[in-house]
């Protein structure tokens, strides 16, 4: 069910508090406090790799506690979450507080674990170098060493290869466009729903690439106010605004030589696009509040789910950070697009939340299959994977049977079979035959064929059931307490 980190969640509100728990729970140990005095004691007795705050509560507000945190305890990684994106006590504590990420409301699922799972990824990081700066006395040749090995690792963890699609997938196309890339030292913009893998595609074409032994760093546009974009991106120097309280590097030169993935770049205002223009155009950034502009050499690899060429013509969005930006594009099809990736992806989800959940389902049953590739999966492949967790949580059998899928995919339309003669026209009888066949159809593809669970659903005796059964010719394959049917 969970990791070996810890993520402690600070939040008067119950309900609130709650939901965060839940979430996180399908992957770390949550401790919950409804206020700071709470969250300090278990700071005192546990150890904690990620703390994620609230602002606004009674007393201290986030901002406020995450700063005492970061003197006493120093160590767990520091993130805020607010509803009030533009808030100025947050802009004028997240330096002085050392907040990794700032989070607004309201939040999506995923997106939190991801963000989670990057600070307690961090935290590991810097537990790592600080025992091997103290047991092995890292020369530098060993730390060029020690960090290639991890580099190596990211290669082979995020190959092309490993971008799970079926041979016929028009996902085979994009891959070919995103090796085509790699290649070349060229901005590639990807465009694509919610949810269709944008950023893993943006790290495959990273670790393919010349600059696959650089780093590889990750900012979403829509998250932030401009003025803390610009400090996260091109960095500030102290004092450059209220809560400046030190220098901070700004995630192009911390990808100096390497690539930045700047997801959700249709959200971004005119005025931030017109300082990103510049740094495109000039390769040279200015942090906040310097005087000297200082040079990067990044490649630049965006993403959207917005069509950015209707966005230009109304004028939302520049048209020549547009062609900047676009010098490649690339679009990740939808999961609805490709469902014959559906099998494969699931089973490769299944595998992953085995290993997560403490679980050892055998797989999928082919009705489970069949089911999920006729639904149109709005969130994508996030969609697809929260629906296997929940259905892992559901079964109690060794593998996933089509009755466990949620009611949104398996109570799907299906299409409607007219009665012989009626050429089209419907009396009332007709209607409501059709539409209690279909029903039927339904529930027999939904509990494979097992009359006493139909019956049970549909509300109706073994024997009803077999008399429509017989009147709408479906009685092929059903099966009687396991037992089949006679004609």
């Amino acid at each position: 069910m969970t990791t070996s980190a810890t993520v402690l969640v600070v939040d008067d509100e119950v309900r609130s508090l709650e939901s965060l728990r839940r979430v996180l729970a399908e992957e770390f140990e949550v401790l919950c406090a409804a206020n700071a005095a709470e969250a300090a004691k278990y700071l005192e007795g546990d150890i904690v790799h990620a703390i994620l705050c609230d602002q606004r509560m009674p007393g201290d507000t986030g901002v406020e506690f995450l700063k005492r945190v970061r003197d006493a305890w120093p160590d767990p990684v520091r993130m805020i979450i607010s509803g009030y994106s533009d808030s100025e006590d947050i802009i004028a504590g997240i330096n002085e507080a050392g907040i990794y990420q700032y989070i607004t409301k309201p939040w999506h699922p995923q997106k939190l674990i991801e963000t989670v799972r990057g600070a307690v990824q961090l935290f590991q990081l810097q537990q790592e170098t600080e025992a091997a700066g103290v047991d092995m006395k890292l020369t530098p040749e060993r730390v060029k060493q020690v960090v290639s090995e991890k580099r190596g690792a990211a290669r082979r963890l995020y190959d092309f290869e490993r971008i799970v699609h079926a041979p016929t997938s028009p996902l085979a196309g994009v891959i070919e466009l995103g090796k085509r890339a790699a290649e070349y030292d060229i901005s590639v913009l990807i465009t694509g729903e919610s949810g269709t893998g944008k950023e893993l595609l943006a790290r495959a074409i990273h670790y393919s690439s010349a600059r696959a032994g650089k780093a590889f760093v990750v900012q979403n546009c829509g998250a932030l106010p401009d003025e803390l974009l610009e400090s996260e991106l091109f960095g500030c120097k102290k004092g450059a605004f209220t809560g400046a309280y030190q220098d901070r590097i700004g995630l192009f030169e911390v990808a100096n030589e390497g690539t930045i993935f700047l997801d959700e770049i249709g959200e971004t205002s005119p005025a931030f696009q017109v300082k990103l223009l510049r740094v495109l155009q000039e390769n040279e950034i200015r942090p906040l509040g310097a005087q000297r502009v200082r040079k990067v050499d990044v490649r630049v690899v965006a993403a959207t789910n917005r069509d950015l060429e209707v966005e230009v013509h109304s004028g939302r969005f520049r048209r020549d950070l547009y062609y900047r930006l676009a010098a490649f594009p690339v679009h990740m099809p939808a999961l609805r697009e490709r469902p014959m990736d559906i099998p494969l992806i699931a089973e490769k989800v299944l595998a992953d939340v085995n290993r997560a959940f403490h679980r050892s389902l055998a797989g999928i049953a082919p009705a489970a299959l069949a089911g999920m590739q006729k639904y149109d999966w709005p969130g994508n492949v996030r969609e697809l994977q929260n629906e296997i967790q929940r259905m892992v949580v559901m079964v109690d059998g060794d593998r996933l049977e089509a009755e466990h899928l949620s009611p949104r995919i398996s109570r799907r339309e299906m299409p409607i079979m007219l009665p012989p003669g009626t050429n089209g026209h419907l009396t009332l009888k007709d209607k409501v035959e059709t539409l209690e066949r279909l029903l039927i159809t339904e529930a027999l593809e939904r509990h494979g064929g097992n009359i006493s669970r139909i019956a049970d659903e549909l509300g109706l005796s073994r024997v009803g059931l077999r008399n429509k059964l017989g009147r709408y010719d479906l009685k092929k394959g059903i099966r009687d307490d396991g037992e089949p049917l006679d004609g």
